[in-house]
């Protein structure tokens, strides 16, 4: 939809998906390829060696000088908190890949300790059996001295919280409708029949921390390290992306700033419709 719109006004696109950024994951994440691309030019696609780790910060970094285009520009894909980065005021607190390793190695009930030492209230604002979230919200405050209340107190994140966007846009979604499941069921047979196997057993060795938890890679990488049959790792596939598709709709349908258009089984009816919700919220 994003590549015949933008033919059709001249624009070019920005993809917001955060494996696409990996030179070499092409099948497991849908990327598409130059053909289908119709000579319609993209950003943010196959910048990233995938045993690099390319945060949300590197992306903002890269990607907000696009928006300075003269041409229109289309951002279009399934990460929310990519979007939010390119359009709306997003600062990131520092990081020390040592400090991030000794972290990694502690006790994780030691460091929600720690947090809940410094900031009683960190519990409202950081998911305490969230491993990940715990970690990175303790190597926060020993690197800069900011707790979780501290940052949800700031006026860049209550301008987050109410969607006050940084980058005026116009925004239309598409709702998946109830026959998702089976799209992504006919999808994922045809990365299977189309050699995710294949591309996974050739990438494994050079993917670093993220790309290596991709949904489809991490699955697929079990099957090769002999945990799982191969039928067993696509039916994981499966089921995550399914669960990545309703956290992704759960995210996007958060935002008032997004307009929604039925799901339509003929392409050509959501690109008219979506073109004519674009149209006025510009308007």
């Amino acid at each position: 939809m994003a590549i015949e719109i933008a033919s059709r006004i001249g624009a070019e696109i920005i993809s917001v998906d955060s494996m696409q950024v990996y030179r070499g994951m092409d099948i497991g994440t849908a990327k598409p390829t130059v053909i289908e691309r119709r000579g319609v030019r993209h950003h943010m696609i196959d910048i990233a060696d995938p045993s690099q780790e390319f945060s949300v910060a590197d992306f903002r970094r890269i990607g907000r000088p696009l928006l300075k285009n003269e041409r229109p520009v289309i951002i279009t894909g399934g990460s929310g908190l990519h979007f939010r980065a390119l359009v709306d005021p997003m600062s990131f607190a520092p990081t020390d890949p040592e400090l991030r390793a000794e972290l990694e190695g502690a006790s994780f009930q030691a460091l929600v300790s720690e947090l809940e030492e410094v900031d009683p209230d960190a519990g409202r604002h950081v998911d305490l059996a969230n491993e990940r979230r715990v970690i990175r919200a303790v190597e926060i405050y020993r690197l800069s001295g900011e707790t979780p209340s501290f940052r949800a107190s700031s006026a860049e994140a209550r301008d987050l919280d109410k969607y006050v966007a940084e980058i005026p846009f116009s925004a239309v979604g598409v709702d998946p409708g109830v026959r998702v499941d089976e799209r992504i069921d006919r999808r994922l047979a045809a990365m299977r029949s189309g050699g995710l196997v294949d591309e996974v057993r050739r990438l494994r060795d050079r993917l670093g921390r993220t790309a290596r938890y991709a949904v489809g890679y991490k699955e697929i990488i079990e099957y090769l390290d002999g945990k799982m049959s191969l039928d067993e790792a696509f039916d994981a596939v499966g089921r995550n992306t399914r669960k990545l598709a309703r956290k992704q709709r759960t995210w996007f349908q958060r935002d008032p700033r997004i307009r929604w258009i039925p799901w339509n089984d003929d392409e050509g009816e959501r690109v008219e419709r979506a073109l004519e919700t674009l149209t006025v919220q510009s308007s």
